[in-house]
């Protein structure tokens, strides 16, 4: 099982470029608000039509400009979980779950199905209910279940969490990766949480106004992000201008420091970052070390939460330390601070193919 996507649609602002293969399991798309994410999954759906391309549903042509094809949306056979559900108001659980099974024409059938995705999802006793007396995780199920009943061949999952309360949504996320794990077919998840994309996810395509980098291992992404945009997009907090000045050696200006890395394939190095968890204090002398001294210092739930000025630097650090680590590490003192090699980022202002 396999997706195509390569297409180009006009927006107020920017032209959306999409360009990817997604396999069997589930594909991230992450960017910030605004890249085009939503836009991609709707153009998939059928619900928006693109200005050229094509879309292909393991061998299926879903859509082609240049062959005129553009398939309805109960014919793509593609399930759409939109951010707010998107239920219908005046209709109980069951009537809902019933849209969903519109295709399926042996009455048998239905019932069968019906039941099935009621207990699947722990719905039993909310049949008669319409939304507004439902909880946002009772709606979020209710919603996946009409999805699902169309037996679709990929899964387009729009958000799925952010209408939901932070105490809900571990609960449904659990939930979720469950249903996903036990699809066949392809899913596409769009979030802007880095997290919820590092625990669901096993390749992530990221979007930066409009175009897509190639596809990367979720966990290569967070750990060897290739470009600034993906760095700030997963959460880096340090990165700043910077230039190779060996094959294992970054100068940065900004912190006034010359690190020792790990090279890279090809592309033109012009940031390098790090992440705040990864600075820790050491001993002079340590591979990496850098004398700062401490701007700020804020307590965290669980860490402390440092402002670092390099010695002749021009620019901070934020570095995340334990409580234990952090105590003796108040404003105005100067201590070594390490930056590990293999953690140090170097990346590129856009995307080199």
């Amino acid at each position: 099982m396999s997706l195509s996507v390569q297409i180009a649609k006009r927006l107020q602002g920017f032209t959306l470029n999409i360009s990817f293969s997604a396999e069997a399991g589930v594909t991230a798309l992450l960017g910030a608000s605004g890249s085009g994410k939503s836009m991609t999954l709707r153009c998939i759906a059928g619900v928006e039509k693109p200005d050229e391309g094509s879309i292909v549903l393991d061998g299926r042509v879903l859509y082609d400009s240049k062959a005129k094809i553009d398939l309805p949306p109960q014919a793509r056979k593609v399930g759409y979980l939109f951010q707010r559900y998107a239920l219908f108001p005046n209709m109980t659980v069951l009537q809902n779950i019933d849209a969903g099974l519109s295709l399926e024409r042996d009455a048998h059938a239905r019932k069968t199905k019906r039941e099935s995705l009621i207990s699947r999802f722990h719905l039993e006793g909310l049949e008669e209910r319409v939304p507004r007396e439902l909880s946002g995780g009772q709606m979020q199920r209710v919603a996946l279940c009409r999805m699902l009943a169309g037996e679709p061949e990929a899964i387009l999952l729009d958000e799925p969490f952010a209408a939901l309360d932070s105490h809900l949504r571990w609960q449904m996320e659990a939930e979720v990766k469950q249903t996903l794990a036990e699809f066949p077919g392809v899913a596409l998840l769009v979030s802007h949480d880095r997290g919820e994309v590092y625990r669901m996810s096993r390749r992530v395509c990221v979007l930066n106004m409009g175009a897509s980098e190639p596809l990367l291992d979720t966990a290569e992404l967070l750990d060897r992000p290739r470009t600034l945009q993906t760095a700030l997009i997963t959460g880096c907090k340090n990165c700043v201008p910077a230039e190779m000045i060996a094959q294992s050696t970054v100068r940065i200006p900004d912190w006034n420091a010359a690190l020792g890395c790990v090279p890279t394939k090809g592309g033109s190095i012009t940031h390098a970052g790090i992440r705040a968890q990864y600075i820790s204090p050491c001993e002079p002398g340590t591979e990496n070390a850098l004398l700062c001294r401490v701007a700020d210092a804020e307590d965290d739930v669980f860490s402390r939460v440092l402002t670092l000025k390099p010695a002749g630097g021009t620019a901070t650090l934020r570095a995340e330390v334990g409580k234990a680590a952090g105590e003796a590490l108040c404003i105005g003192s100067e201590a070594w601070f390490c930056l590990p090699k293999e953690h140090i980022m170097l990346l590129s202002e856009t995307h080199e193919n």
